[in-house]
């Protein structure tokens, strides 16, 4: 398999969670378990980490890994990832017809293989770029709507509220970006289409992701999910071995 430049981006800051790329999760800090799923993957040549945090730069140089130092303008609660992601990938002077590989820090929780999957559906398919999906589950575009002032529920589109399906099994699937990964050429990321998601390029793949495989921690209670998960794998004897 052609192999990639991972990309994993850890600013200092967070309104959500504060500090929560190098919050303790599962007794190691949340950005590790992005590390090591990026190590094991055999789909990547080289990992760098780009961060402002001088403590997750240090930890990155202990894991054997590239560092970026990530500007400030680069790295408020307004900056955008793909300025983040140009921003390192130009700072590694990665080849023309490189593909790269953008992991979050915050995501200590994904499924085996799904870097690897991602890039493969990229190169087989020749598409621009290719990023995790999950199913949305009850949190589905049908069962949304709008509350006025006077508490009316409305549709969110057409006339009929919840499109008159009351089953989940009904729902037609639906799925979203979960933030497990997102593979993009340098060339579009490089050379972005205009619009904020120009970067992605003009064929844009998924790979699929089963509920609640990828855990993105946003909330607190995200982190206490993901650390239940990992706590639980790693007491598992079978996984010992692969999850460090």
């Amino acid at each position: 398999m052609t192999t990639a430049a991972a990309i994993i981006l850890a600013r200092a800051g967070s309104r959500g969670v504060p500090g929560k790329n190098g919050a303790i999760v599962a007794g190691r800090p949340c950005v590790c378990w992005t590390i090591e799923a990026a190590q094991r993957s055999g789909a990547v040549a080289r990992i760098a980490l780009s961060t402002d945090d001088a403590s997750l730069q240090e930890l990155g140089v202990a894991l054997g890994i590239d560092i970026v130092a990530r500007p400030a303008d680069l790295a408020t609660d307004g900056a955008r990832v793909d300025d983040a992601a140009r921003h390192a990938c130009a700072a590694l002077a990665l080849a023309d017809d490189a593909i790269v590989v953008i992991l979050y820090a915050n995501v200590p929780v994904r499924p085996d293989g799904l870097i690897d999957r991602c890039v493969r559906t990229c190169i087989e398919t020749g598409a621009d770029s290719v990023q995790s999906y999950a199913p949305v589950g009850k949190h589905h575009p049908w069962w949304t709507c709008r509350l006025d002032d006077a508490a009316r529920a409305t549709p969110w589109e057409g006339g009929t509220l919840n499109h008159g399906v009351f089953r989940r099994q009904d729902l037609p699937p639906a799925f979203i970006p979960d933030g497990g990964c997102l593979v993009v050429r340098w060339s579009s990321l490089r050379d972005p289409l205009p619009g904020p998601h120009g970067f992605l390029g003009a064929d844009r793949r998924g790979v699929r992701t089963a509920e609640g495989e990828v855990i993105d921690i946003d909330s607190p209670i995200d982190l206490i999910v993901a650390d239940a998960i990992l706590t639980e794998r790693c007491a598992t004897p079978a996984m010992r071995g692969v999850v460090r």
